[in-house]
């Protein structure tokens, strides 16, 4: 059982300009090439994806951003609610617009939504987390993942997001400080 509860319903969400504000992330790790059979480098990159609850496809953890939390807090708590993982959340990797089909609202007649979506570097998996009973969680590499994607906006958050921050990281051998909670943290990439 687990003792962390989702948050849910409409009460508390954003909204600009008739779109509804969301927030997520792409939860990645490296892991050692020779588990992947690659001897090219050390480290291989691997995402996070969680199956959806209404349909095919893989989907990164994203939700609604609440009137009481920042962004960045909103799309950390939806990383622990829906893919039960915690970590380093960095750098935002863009805003992402498309239409929920599921999230019409009077706020948004139309479910548009606008999604900021950032890095987040995943430090621990958590055995029990609030929506491991309806989406179960998969490590795939960067090129499987943009083949499971079930919608175009999170291939391009992968994409053009994701990769594009990963490889300017990597060639400028850059350090990165990001907020952690309340202490800072420096994690190599």
């Amino acid at each position: 059982m687990c003792d962390l509860v989702a948050r849910t319903g409409r009460l508390q969400q954003r909204y600009e300009d008739g779109s509804r504000l969301v927030a997520g992330c792409i939860p990645f790790r490296y892991i050692n090439s020779e588990e992947d059979g690659n001897s090219e480098s050390g480290k291989v990159v691997q995402v996070l994806m969680i199956s959806s609850s209404s349909g095919p496809g893989l989907l990164f953890p994203k939700g609604g951003w609440e009137n009481d939390e920042t962004v960045r807090e909103a799309a950390v708590r939806e990383a622990v609610e829906e893919a039960g993982v915690r970590g380093i959340l960095m750098d935002c990797l863009g805003n992402y617009e498309f239409k929920s089909k599921t999230h019409q609202d009077e706020f948004s007649p139309e479910g548009l939504c606008r999604a900021a979506m950032y890095a987040l570097y995943v430090k621990e998996e958590l055995e029990t987390w609030p929506e491991q009973v309806t989406r179960t969680r998969t490590w795939l590499t960067v090129e499987e993942a943009v083949g499971s994607c079930r919608h175009a906006w999170m291939k391009d958050a992968l994409v053009e997001g994701f990769c594009k921050w990963h490889q300017e990281k990597m060639e400028k051998g850059e350090e990165i400080t990001v907020i952690c909670i309340d202490k800072l943290v420096t994690a190599k990439t």
